[in-house]
């Protein structure tokens, strides 16, 4: 297959680098477009403002395209210009922490992955629930061999795949489940601290309650040890509170 490679820890990355090793290993082309610095938590940010610049990165045994901009402009660089036909399936990732529940929408990792669904192309975002991995060889593999059990044909067009691994030995995880995302959302804190100058400035750090996560979702079975997939769509419509206001007001507006 014709693959495009991507995340958002950069090109440099040890998830990215273990991704691109296993694919070309499978016997795939992989091509690599990806940020030339770190843009974790940029969520669908693209860059408007200023042009964008590249950079061709040419190792012994890694090649790709570095871009001075976000996921999303790697992506869509990627498929309007610099790939001469449209990939088979674009992958995202593998991204240090895991991209579960809210994470979702803060996260350039999946939202490259997005980008590549809303184009009508196989998508998959790949995370390790580990923000210090030392080895993602184990998960990259495991990920390769997935693709080629997929059957990318029978899933509805603009859906994309979020999987996340549990942060233990690829050899300890308890299996894979197919799950929704959790519903529940960080509460939020900001550290003010006071700079050498004397200025002050916030830093933001927060924690979902356990409690709030249900075991059946993603980052219950996550903190589990299982190997979690679910499937996402661009859609945030609320159906039920549509139906709602149609039955409620819809003869009196």
């Amino acid at each position: 297959m014709d693959i495009l490679l991507t995340n958002d820890d950069g090109i440099y990355a040890l998830g990215l680098r273990a991704m691109y090793r296993a694919l070309r290993k499978a016997g795939h082309t992989v091509h690599v477009v990806a940020p030339l610095t770190e843009q974790s938590a940029v969520g669908h940010a693209i860059t408007l403002s200023m042009p964008l610049k590249i950079k061709e990165i040419r190792e012994s045994e890694f090649q790709g395209i570095g871009v001075f901009g976000t996921p999303v402009d790697c992506a869509k660089l990627a498929l309007s210009t610099l790939l001469g036909s449209p990939p088979d399936v674009i992958i995202s990732g593998i991204n240090n922490g895991a991209n579960v529940g809210v994470d979702i929408l803060y996260s350039g990792t999946v939202s490259a992955a997005t980008e590549g669904a809303l184009a009508g192309l196989p998508s998959l975002a790949v995370s390790m629930d580990d923000f210090h991995p030392v080895n993602l060889d184990p998960q990259a593999e495991y990920t390769a061999r997935l693709l080629e059990e997929l059957d990318w044909s029978s899933l509805p067009r603009r859906c994309l795949l979020n999987l996340n691994f549990p942060k233990c030995d690829l050899a300890s995880v308890q299996g894979l489940r197919f799950c929704p995302q959790t519903q529940a959302v960080y509460h939020d804190k900001h550290d003010q601290r006071i700079d050498p100058r004397g200025g002050g400035y916030y830093w933001l750090h927060g924690e979902i309650p356990a409690s709030d996560v249900g075991q059946d979702t993603d980052r219950g079975l996550l903190s589990q040890g299982f190997i979690t997939l679910t499937p996402l769509r661009f859609d945030f419509t609320d159906y039920a509170t549509m139906e709602h206001l149609q039955r409620t007001m819809g003869k009196s507006v």
